[in-house]
């Protein structure tokens, strides 16, 4: 595959964190947007940060040092939920697939996101099924079709994560195929405080 992206959503309001932004929470003494990108970089050739301009100057000093240096897709519309965010991150990007992942996601596999890479090649996307739930904020898509899904969603006031999915030409990589080529923590999300001192414990 040629130059590829990744893209962080992170424009999220972070209510069940209280009063710290999300993407600022430290984990192992690392930013959970740093954590993500410093993942993503490991597989994709460049880096675009969806977040709110409120978020910018904040998330852009948790990043500082990164090379390449990462480009922001700032939300048009603010709360318009994780649909609008991958919108608005893969417009911001010019090639043919890119890797969107949630901010909240501190154990990424770059193994698991290369795989993702490979078996996306020739279709729409490459969305991963751990369970019995689909993960579409840990995929990887073709992005010209991701975009127009994403725009006939947002049609709708409210369009579920899924929605965008039921017209792409997409390979569904269960959970026995994601064990083959790396780990499930992958997926493991942090909402709460809770959750962070997990992630904490897990990773001393």
């Amino acid at each position: 595959m040629s130059e590829t992206n990744g893209v962080i959503v992170a424009g999220g309001r972070s209510v069940r964190m209280g009063e710290t932004e999300k993407a600022l929470v430290e984990v192992g003494g690392t930013p959970l947007v740093r954590r993500v990108a410093d993942r993503l970089l490991e597989t994709a050739d460049r880096l675009v940060v969806n977040c709110r301009d409120d978020q910018r100057g904040a998330i852009e000093t948790a990043l500082s040092g990164i090379d390449p240096e990462p480009r922001f897709a700032i939300d048009p519309a603010p709360d318009r939920g994780p649909v609008a965010g991958i919108e608005t991150g893969l417009r911001a990007i010019e090639t043919d697939y890119a890797a969107v992942a949630a901010v909240d996601m501190p154990f990424l596999d770059p193994d698991l996101v290369s795989y993702l890479f490979e078996r996306a090649a020739g279709h729409d996307a490459a969305i991963p099924r751990p369970s019995e739930w689909f993960e579409p904020l840990h995929a990887v898509y073709r992005t010209d079709p991701m975009v127009e899904a994403c725009e006939r969603a947002l049609e709708e006031p409210h369009p579920r994560i899924i929605e965008p999915l039921s017209s792409l030409d997409r390979v569904i990589v269960d959970r026995a195929e994601l064990l083959e080529h790396g780990s499930l923590d992958s997926f493991e999300g942090i909402d709460t405080p809770e959750d962070v001192q997990w992630a904490n414990e897990r990773l001393q």
